[in-house]
Formats: C-alpha cells, sequence, structure tokens
C-alpha cells in the first residue's frame, strides 16, 4: 500500500524551498508595502518546507516500524 505522505512531503518540500528561494531574490521594499514591509514568502516558504520534512519523516519513521 502507498504512503500519501511521502508524495505530500515532497510536493511541499520542494514547493517550500521554490518559495523560500523567491523570497531572498526579490527583496525590493515596494513589493511588500501591502504586507506591512513583511516578506510573507520567505515566511511560507520555511513553513511548508518545515511540514513537507515532518510528512516525510513521518512517513520514514513508519516504514522502519513496519
Amino acid at each position: 500500500m502507498v504512503d500519501i505522505r511521502y508524495p505530500i512531503g515532497l510536493m511541499f518540500s520542494i514547493l517550500g524551498v521554490l518559495v523560500t528561494i523567491f523570497g531572498f531574490v526579490t527583496r525590493n521594499a515596494a513589493m511588500y508595502e501591502k504586507s506591512l514591509g513583511i516578506n510573507v514568502n520567505i515566511i511560507m516558504g520555511i513553513v511548508m518546507l518545515v511540514f513537507g520534512a515532518a510528512m516525510l519523516y513521518m512517513a520514514i519513521r513508519k516504514k522502519k516500524e513496519s
């Protein structure tokens, strides 16, 4: 049986890395005026990366227990 946590973890990890890199590359202040100067791309990229890593960790841990 296929564990759904693998594709979810990979998807969120890859997107998290891409969004975080985009946030670091686009650091001009004019772009982030609407969000009170907060670079939301970096924050959400890190959140997605942590979630993806947690899903992959849980999938790997479950496989080792079986």
